[in-house]
């Protein structure tokens, strides 16, 4: 789920976004010399989402602004070992101090002190302003999705009480083949008891509508949960989606096919939220 959360004190300032991401991507942008830390601090944002892609900036306060500190032995042992290569190879010039600055290791920042219980300390509070802007774009999320559970409700409900019809056109479905054998003069036990079998599987789909009736009643109880659902909620979704190809492959109605497909397109727009559901 998107989301921002910032803190400051009195050496820090920490910023957090949050991003949609099926899993948990951490880029942590900070001081190179407080580098020792980012595996803490990624630890510390797992331990409390599992799912979003996180853009931390951590940077000092003005007053806490580095400074700048110079290696003059590096510096001396660069320019003695420049000047002896002009003079061994007869190069014309002059080494300046302008030669100097392109060693970037001459150039070191000078790290400030800070205490870092106090840079946790504002971390965890950035951390804890986004977590309150994400569940409030998540309660948003869940009342969404919950309404659309209940639309699979109906839908799923339309479809049981067309159940009857369908026995009954598959009844004269099978009468009218029964008829043909009869009226051929052979009498093939064999094709009758497998004509009876294929319209008993095609026939029974309410095995496949009660297991979505309660794939639906899971469903809604898992997302009233708190904890961790994202990856629980989308293996109900495939597991009901599997289940409404199957009842789609049996049933020849046209009524139903229709209700099959409404319900397809729905749980496919579920799909593409639970993937933000933490």
């Amino acid at each position: 789920m998107t989301g921002f959360g910032s803190a400051i004190s009195n050496d820090f300032m920490v910023e957090i976004r949050s991003l949609n991401h099926r899993f948990i991507d951490i880029a942590i942008k900070m001081p190179p010399y407080m580098s020792k830390l980012e595996i803490d601090l990624r630890n510390i944002v797992k331990k409390r989402f599992h799912r979003g892609k996180f853009d931390v900036s951590i940077s000092f306060i003005n007053h806490k602004v580095p400074q700048l500190k110079i290696n003059k032995a590096l510096a001396k042992n660069i320019y003695s070992a420049l000047l002896d290569l002009q003079k061994e190879l007869s190069i014309p010039g002059d080494i300046t101090i302008e030669t100097l600055t392109v060693y970037r290791e001459i150039l070191n920042e000078e790290e400030p002190q800070y205490k870092i219980e106090a840079l946790y300390a504002t971390f965890s509070e950035a951390l804890s302003n986004l977590e309150i802007m994400r569940i409030r774009e998540g309660q948003l999320l869940a009342d969404d999705i919950r309404k659309r559970v209940e639309y699979l409700i109906e839908i799923n409900d339309k479809i049981k009480l067309l159940v009857p019809q369908e026995v009954v056109r598959w009844r004269e479905k099978f009468t009218g083949r029964l008829r043909l054998i009869i009226e051929s003069g052979i009498v093939d036990n064999n094709r009758i008891t497998q004509e009876a079998a294929i319209m008993a599987e095609k026939l029974d789909i309410s095995e496949e509508i009660s297991r979505i009736e309660n794939h639906l009643k899971q469903f809604i109880e898992i997302l009233d949960k708190d904890n961790s659902i994202g990856k629980k909620l989308d293996f109900l979704l495939q597991e009901m989606f599997r289940e409404v190809n199957t009842l789609a492959y049996k049933s020849g109605d046209n009524n139903i096919s229709n209700l099959v497909v409404e319900m397809k397109t729905e749980i496919e727009k579920i799909r593409e939220q639970v993937q933000n559901i933490q």
